[in-house]
């Protein structure tokens, strides 16, 4: 039992100490563009995330009829110190179809989100989310878009 066990411990410290010989030889495999290209997002990271603000964050389309399509855009401004990137807006009904900038926005300025929304099938009351995915410090940001929907006349 005694032999298995220094066996043991002879295996794992031969491993650890063969493990580590290229130890002094770490750095010349670094890749001075990957240092650069570090450098370069910590600074960003350093300047504060993004942040955004809208002219509107909910849009109430009123009462409109049942097959109408309902469009709206919401401003979007970078307010913060960064650059603004909006990687995803998801909509939560398949009838609601957002479009976002892709290109990052720079800090003071502006893009647009616009939605349609259809209304076929969806008679009365709706409410429909717009869920943005941002490089803000929350990660997301919700935009409402509501109203009435007259029922079609049945035949």
């Amino acid at each position: 039992m005694k032999k298995t066990k220094f066996l043991i411990v002879v295996l794992i410290t031969a491993s650890f100490l063969t493990g580590c010989k290229d130890a002094t030889n770490i750095t010349a495999k670094i890749k001075k563009e990957n240092l650069v290209n570090a450098k370069s997002r910590d600074s960003e990271i350093k300047k504060g995330a993004a942040s955004i603000s809208f002219d509107k964050k909910e849009y109430d389309f009123g009462t409109v009829n049942e097959g109408d399509i309902v469009e709206t855009s919401y401003l979007v401004t970078n307010s913060g110190k960064t650059d603004l990137v909006i990687t995803n807006a998801q909509a939560s009904c398949g009838c609601t179809v957002p479009v976002w900038p892709k290109n990052p926005i720079k800090p003071g300025a502006t893009g647009e989100v616009k939605v349609k929304f259809n209304t076929s099938g969806k008679p009365n009351r709706q409410q429909k989310t717009i869920t943005l995915t941002t490089n803000t410090e929350s990660g997301r940001e919700v935009l409402t878009l509501k109203g009435s929907v007259t029922p079609k006349a049945k035949k």
